[in-house]
């Protein structure tokens, strides 16, 4: 898709992005946090967590916490841990047991902000999820920081480009969901498939009631009929 195919907020975002990025880049300019941002705002200095990802056993993830660590002790951090994953990027948060370690944290608020290799390191689930786990981090009051991609950060002036352009990517991406979803039903429908669940037949339903008559529990009912409990409840209504 080329920029003249994306909406007219989308396309104001891509070009905020790519200025800020060039103007980045073309002046040889390196981003690093500045001393205010080692100090919190009651004067303390701000706790680091780091997180790093690898996607299979084969491959090591300490050289990433190395060069984390060094770029954590000359910001004047304070390292609160390192939490690590050896799984795809594109695994859930349920299956990733080093992310969810780091928002639970993050909702104790045990650390002030979270160090990452880089965003697809810390996140290849797509733009809406990776936008989600962003935001919520903000709502905790934690900040975040990309090593190798220094303009996506918290700390930095580009926070908000960032932001604003992975809410046009998610926004784009629910509408394409949503429309591969519209494609697929018209589809099935075409097709001569019937959608939803299937009818059942009414000697079923009469017998479901005959049991809860007699006086069995709706789990004794979903055992003798090869059903759920919850189906049960439902067809002696």
């Amino acid at each position: 898709m080329n920029l003249s195919q994306l909406p007219e907020d989308m396309k104001k975002t891509v070009c905020q992005y790519n200025i800020t990025t060039n103007l980045l880049y073309s002046k040889k300019a390196h981003f690093s946090c500045s001393r205010k941002n080692t100090l919190k705002l009651d004067g303390e200095i701000m706790k680091c967590l780091i997180y790093s990802r690898v996607s299979t056993a084969d491959q090591h993830y300490e050289n990433q916490i190395t060069q984390l660590s060094e770029y954590a002790n000359k910001q004047g951090w304070t390292i609160a841990g390192v939490k690590t994953d050896t799984a795809s990027g594109s695994k859930s948060l349920d299956e990733r047991q080093g992310l969810k370690e780091v928002f639970q944290l993050a909702h104790k608020k045990k650390f002030d902000i979270l160090l990452f290799w880089s965003l697809d390191r810390f996140s290849r689930e797509g733009s809406r999820k990776t936008l989600e786990y962003l935001t919520t981090l903000d709502s905790y009051g934690i900040q975040w920081h990309s090593f190798t991609e220094q303009y996506i950060s918290s700390l930095g002036i580009f926070a908000d480009a960032i932001i604003s352009l992975l809410s046009c990517l998610a926004k784009q991406e629910r509408v394409r969901i949503s429309e591969r979803t519209k494609a697929g039903l018209a589809r099935v429908k075409m097709q001569g498939i019937r959608l939803g669940r299937p009818n059942v037949k009414p000697e079923f339903i009469q017998r479901a009631k005959s049991l809860r008559g007699s006086g069995m529990s709706f789990s004794t009912i979903g055992k003798e009929m090869n059903i759920s409990r919850a189906r049960a409840y439902q067809l002696c209504q």
